[in-house]
C-alpha cells in the first residue's frame, strides 16, 4: 500500500477506529538532526495527490520514511536514507 493511500484509510474509513491526531510520520528534512523529523497527524491540513500539506509546509511522499500509530508500525521504507 502506498504513503497516500495508508493516510487516507486511517483518516476516512471508520472501521480503523484510530485517532488520525495521534498518527506519527518520520520524513526525511535535510538539515534536522539525523536529517529526519516527526510530525503528528493533527499537523496535517491535506492529503494531496502528491504532497502532504501542513501549515506552511509541503511534504512530498517520497519523503515519508515512517508511519506509526502507537508504536505500531505500518509503513517502513526498506531504503534507509543517508
Amino acid at each position: 500500500m502506498k504513503v497516500r493511500e495508508i493516510l487516507n484509510k486511517i483518516k476516512w474509513d471508520r472501521r480503523m477506529d484510530f485517532d488520525f491526531d495521534q498518527l506519527e510520520v518520520v520524513y526525511l528534512h535535510r538539515g534536522a538532526p539525523d536529517d529526519l523529523k516527526k510530525i503528528y497527524g493533527r499537523e496535517i491540513v491535506h492529503i494531496g495527490t502528491s504532497f502532504l500539506s501542513l501549515k506552511g509546509a509541503e511534504i512530498p511522499y517520497h519523503r515519508i520514511i515512517k508511519i506509526s500509530y502507537k508504536e505500531k508500525v505500518l509503513f517502513e521504507r526498506k531504503k534507509r536514507w543517508t
